[in-house]
């Protein structure tokens, strides 16, 4: 992992207000087993003639982008990365809808080339006009880390004195439904989710969130982004823990706060609990997905959370103690079905 970089700003459009809105006093708890982002006023961020032809997705991610350029007052960014998983599903399910309607005949290139997953990060380079380093990490549930892990090497060789740094994904009807169908979704309201409802499944969420990196920390910093690893199924995560926080010259108890990516599966959420009970006793403890929703990117708007944390000083009811918060670091544990694992080390500046 690069040396210490800091981050300027950070906007997201999640299922909760988040974007333009500042930090909200409470985060609701939709009474729903999926949560659909709080979309803005598009027209106050992209060209009202180039949002016709956006997908729902392309807005969500370009908006936050733009957003979190404004908040750090640069008009260029040194680099764009993004990181999807799903990519632009709604416009792959047009594509696919004509291709069978059509009978393979006639078909219009428009939704087909709208379709990729790099698609976010192009739109974003062509509104800016940016002819930077520009890519898209598709790594399923490690898609944002990835991306989180380009711009920091980008920066540390002197490629860049910028980056973009992005995770967006959304939850389409047939998205749903297909994944309905493996018992990955709950039957049961979010709310009962949140509050400790034990039972299998969990609660489909979507959201974009962005964030601008920079090699030096200036006045507009916020925190430090200190290391980013990733695992596939961690023989050890306690002892994979340590190591990494060993290489940035830190202990367990040096972490004051963690961030949880608990979202009221009892198939996993036992796994989280374990960790922190055995690495971090006496940390306070948040969690993110009872309002943002379970999807590969989530540890973007985890990741915004912790942001927040250090600009604001506390955190939204009901995501976890309530009073002041300024902790010295801030570590974020997200986990997907058990398998792809992350830890994400944010320090005060």
């Amino acid at each position: 992992m690069p040396a210490a970089l800091y981050i300027e700003s950070a906007s997201a459009v999640s299922p909760a207000q988040t974007l333009g809105a500042g930090f909200p006093d409470a985060l609701p708890l939709p009474n729903t087993n999926r949560l659909r982002c709080i979309e803005p006023e598009y027209k106050d961020f992209i060209d009202p003639r180039l949002i016709r032809r956006m997908s729902r997705v392309v807005k969500m991610g370009t908006a936050a982008a733009i957003a979190c350029l404004r908040e750090a007052g640069v008009t260029m960014p040194g680099a764009i990365l993004t990181g999807t998983a799903y990519g632009c599903t709604e416009d792959t399910e047009v594509f696919l809808q004509k291709l069978i309607a059509q009978q393979e005949e006639m078909l219009t290139p428009t939704a087909f080339i709208q379709s990729t997953h790099n698609t976010i990060g192009a739109q974003i380079a062509l509104l800016l006009q940016c002819h930077a380093y520009n890519n898209t990490y598709v790594h399923r549930a490690l898609s944002f880390e990835h991306a989180l892990l380009d711009g920091c090497l980008l920066l540390e060789e002197g490629a860049a004195e910028t980056a973009l740094v992005g995770g967006v994904d959304e939850i389409t009807d047939t998205i749903l439904q297909i994944l309905q169908r493996f018992d990955l979704y709950k039957n049961t309201p979010a709310g009962e989710a949140a509050a400790g409802y034990a039972s299998p499944g969990t609660i489909a969420g979507e959201g974009a969130a962005f964030f601008l990196l920079r090699n030096t920390q200036t006045a507009k910093s916020i925190c430090r982004l200190n290391a980013v690893q990733t695992w596939y199924k961690p023989a050890d995560l306690a002892a994979a823990t340590r190591a990494f926080l060993a290489a940035q010259q830190l202990a367990p108890a040096d972490v004051e706060l963690v961030l949880l990516g608990k979202n009221g599966d009892i198939r996993h959420d036992g796994a989280y609990d374990s960790w922190k009970n055995l690495l971090f006793p006496a940390a306070a403890a948040a969690v993110f997905k009872p309002v943002f929703g379970e999807f590969p990117v989530a540890s973007a708007l985890g990741t915004w959370l912790a942001v927040q944390v250090f600009a604001q000083g506390r955190l939204p009811a009901p995501l976890g103690p309530e009073g002041p918060l300024r902790p010295r670091n801030i570590l974020i544990y997200n986990q997907f079905y058990g398998t792809h694992h992350s830890l994400i080390l944010l320090s005060a500046c």
